[in-house]
């Protein structure tokens, strides 16, 4: 039996490409789960696939504490999970107090209303590889320094940080994931490599490429982002794994252009690469990469999904996606 049977469950950001996934999967798991919405995102997967009438949702903003607390009373909640943020590098970039007030605003008055609430056990924030920052030294390691500059980043440090705070402070029983880049179905921000790559080989184009196609990055398939938050929470109870932060990749950094070139790999389609730039785009970060071999050790999570398998599943994803929207048009 699922130990994720029965439970009351919260999930910030539930409408995301990783909140959706795992809500998704946590409704299979018997769990009774809660989505916090402050948009309508008619979108995502959790109203194209028709879990959005699977759960409870509780339509507000998560820098609402009186909303929160009132969330986390009523539906007596268990467990939470903390996506919800702002995500887009450009658009932060752009408007950086949004992603501010969402990202770092919203994780204290999260983190406050379960410090508050006297059902809340265990909670799961999401922080980012790109927390780490520009660094000298590849791979991350969970004991290198937060060092955001770009507004992203830096909330994403913020982020971070105040989740520590909360455990060695008031022992908040939290712990912290750092993902890679997570691509599969259900991501419509074609501003990202991934989607925008799909998108064009889909139409038989080129996809093109904004930078010179050298930063390296990993890249992680949304099902093992979404084992890698169940796998966290689940093992939270442990003094190993309170109050600590997890590398989550897949140990494979690809250039961008080898990224692309897979994804036309994966098509069949006979396509080459439009490599536009001439440099890394402002407000990134050149080289990411992590090593995630403390998750691999302490909570045995290791990515099921091989790069060419992941691929060929969002592809597939986004193959439907686009009949859809042909066949309404």
């Amino acid at each position: 039996m699922s130990q994720w049977r029965d439970k009351y469950v919260l999930v910030t950001g539930c409408t995301g490409i990783i909140g959706s996934w795992l809500t998704s999967r946590l409704v299979k798991e018997g769990a009774r789960v809660v989505g916090i919405i402050r948009d309508h995102v008619g979108y995502s997967n959790l109203f194209q696939e028709g879990v959005i009438n699977r759960i409870q949702v509780a339509y507000g903003d998560i820098t609402d504490l009186h909303f929160v607390n009132r969330v986390l009373a009523e539906y007596e909640v268990d467990t939470v999970f903390h996506l919800a943020a702002q995500t887009i590098v450009t658009i932060a970039n752009r408007s950086p107090l949004s992603a501010f007030e969402s990202n770092i605003k919203g994780t204290w008055t999260v983190l406050e209303a379960c410090r508050l609430s006297p059902t809340v056990e265990r909670v799961v924030v999401a922080s980012s590889d790109k927390a780490y920052g520009e660094a000298e030294q590849l791979p991350y390691a969970e004991d290198h320094p937060l060092r955001g500059k770009h507004p992203y980043d830096v909330s994403k440090s913020c982020t971070d940080l105040i989740a520590q705070s909360y455990y060695h402070i008031y022992s908040l029983p939290v712990a912290i994931s750092r993902l890679a880049n997570v691509y599969g179905g259900g991501d419509l921000n074609f501003n990202r490599i991934v989607p925008s790559s799909m998108k064009a080989v889909l139409e038989n184009r080129a996809p093109v490429i904004r930078s010179d196609g050298s930063p390296l990055r990993e890249y992680l398939y949304v099902e093992d982002a979404v084992d890698a938050y169940l796998t966290l929470a689940e093992n939270l109870h442990r003094p190993e794994v309170m109050g600590q932060a997890f590398n989550f990749a897949p140990h494979r950094p690809l250039t961008v252009l080898e990224m692309v070139q897979a994804v036309i790999n994966v098509s069949g389609k006979d396509l080459q690469p439009q490599v536009k730039g001439k440099s890394i785009p402002g407000g990134e970060i050149e080289h990411q990469y992590s090593d995630s071999s403390k998750a691999r050790k302490i909570l045995q999570w290791v990515p099921r999904w091989e790069l060419e398998q992941g691929l060929a599943k969002t592809l597939a994803w986004y193959r439907q996606y686009f009949e859809g929207v042909r066949t309404l048009g």
